[in-house]
């Protein structure tokens, strides 16, 4: 699904985030150390090759809700933006860190010049943050942050699954009632 709003498209697939070759920069769901994980860390570091892990050493530790910026090595973009989302009912307030994720991964789009992103669902997976409130922390807050940041023009929401997908269709299709 696929909508514009304010020059901007927003859309939704189900998908590998390690093949969006027509995004700039990806969002790896990293963890605090930027380290090779399973999920979408695990994949991202996978098709990156080592010196994807070479360039985070020294970015690491980051916070829940904080995001960093490195290149991308042998993905198909320019760049990977690493979050580190809440873990629900561990990391407080879930909601304002999962927002800074989302809020701060735009914001390093525009300082790079980055027009496209794609985003994993953050924090949905093993960290437990239950899907519709994240999905609408997601959406809320790229919607908000985009006026922010006018060079970003095309943002991707990549989902593993299909419940997902179907949760950030429904919420896209929402908006684009609403206008």
């Amino acid at each position: 699904m696929k909508i514009q709003q304010q020059g901007v498209t927003l859309e939704c697939v189900q998908g590998d985030i390690t093949r969006q070759p027509d995004m700039e920069a990806i969002v790896n769901a990293a963890n605090g150390a930027l380290l090779p994980g399973g999920g979408v860390a695990g994949a991202i570091h996978r098709v990156a090759g080592p010196g994807l892990m070479q360039e985070c050493r020294p970015l690491a530790p980051i916070k829940p809700g904080e995001a960093v910026i490195t290149g991308a090595h042998q993905l198909p973009n320019r760049y990977v933006i690493h979050c580190l989302g809440p873990v629900y009912g561990v990391d407080d307030p879930a909601d304002g860190l999962l927002a800074s994720c989302y809020r701060t991964a735009l914001e390093l789009c525009e300082q790079k010049g980055a027009s496209s992103v794609a985003f994993p669902a953050i924090s949905t997976g093993i960290f437990g943050y239950p899907l519709e409130p994240a999905t609408q922390i997601a959406v809320n807050t790229v919607q908000a942050t985009l006026t922010h940041c006018p060079g970003v023009k095309q943002v991707r929401f990549v989902l593993f699954s299909a419940a997902s997908l179907k949760c950030y269709q429904d919420l896209l299709a929402k908006m684009a009632m609403e206008g």
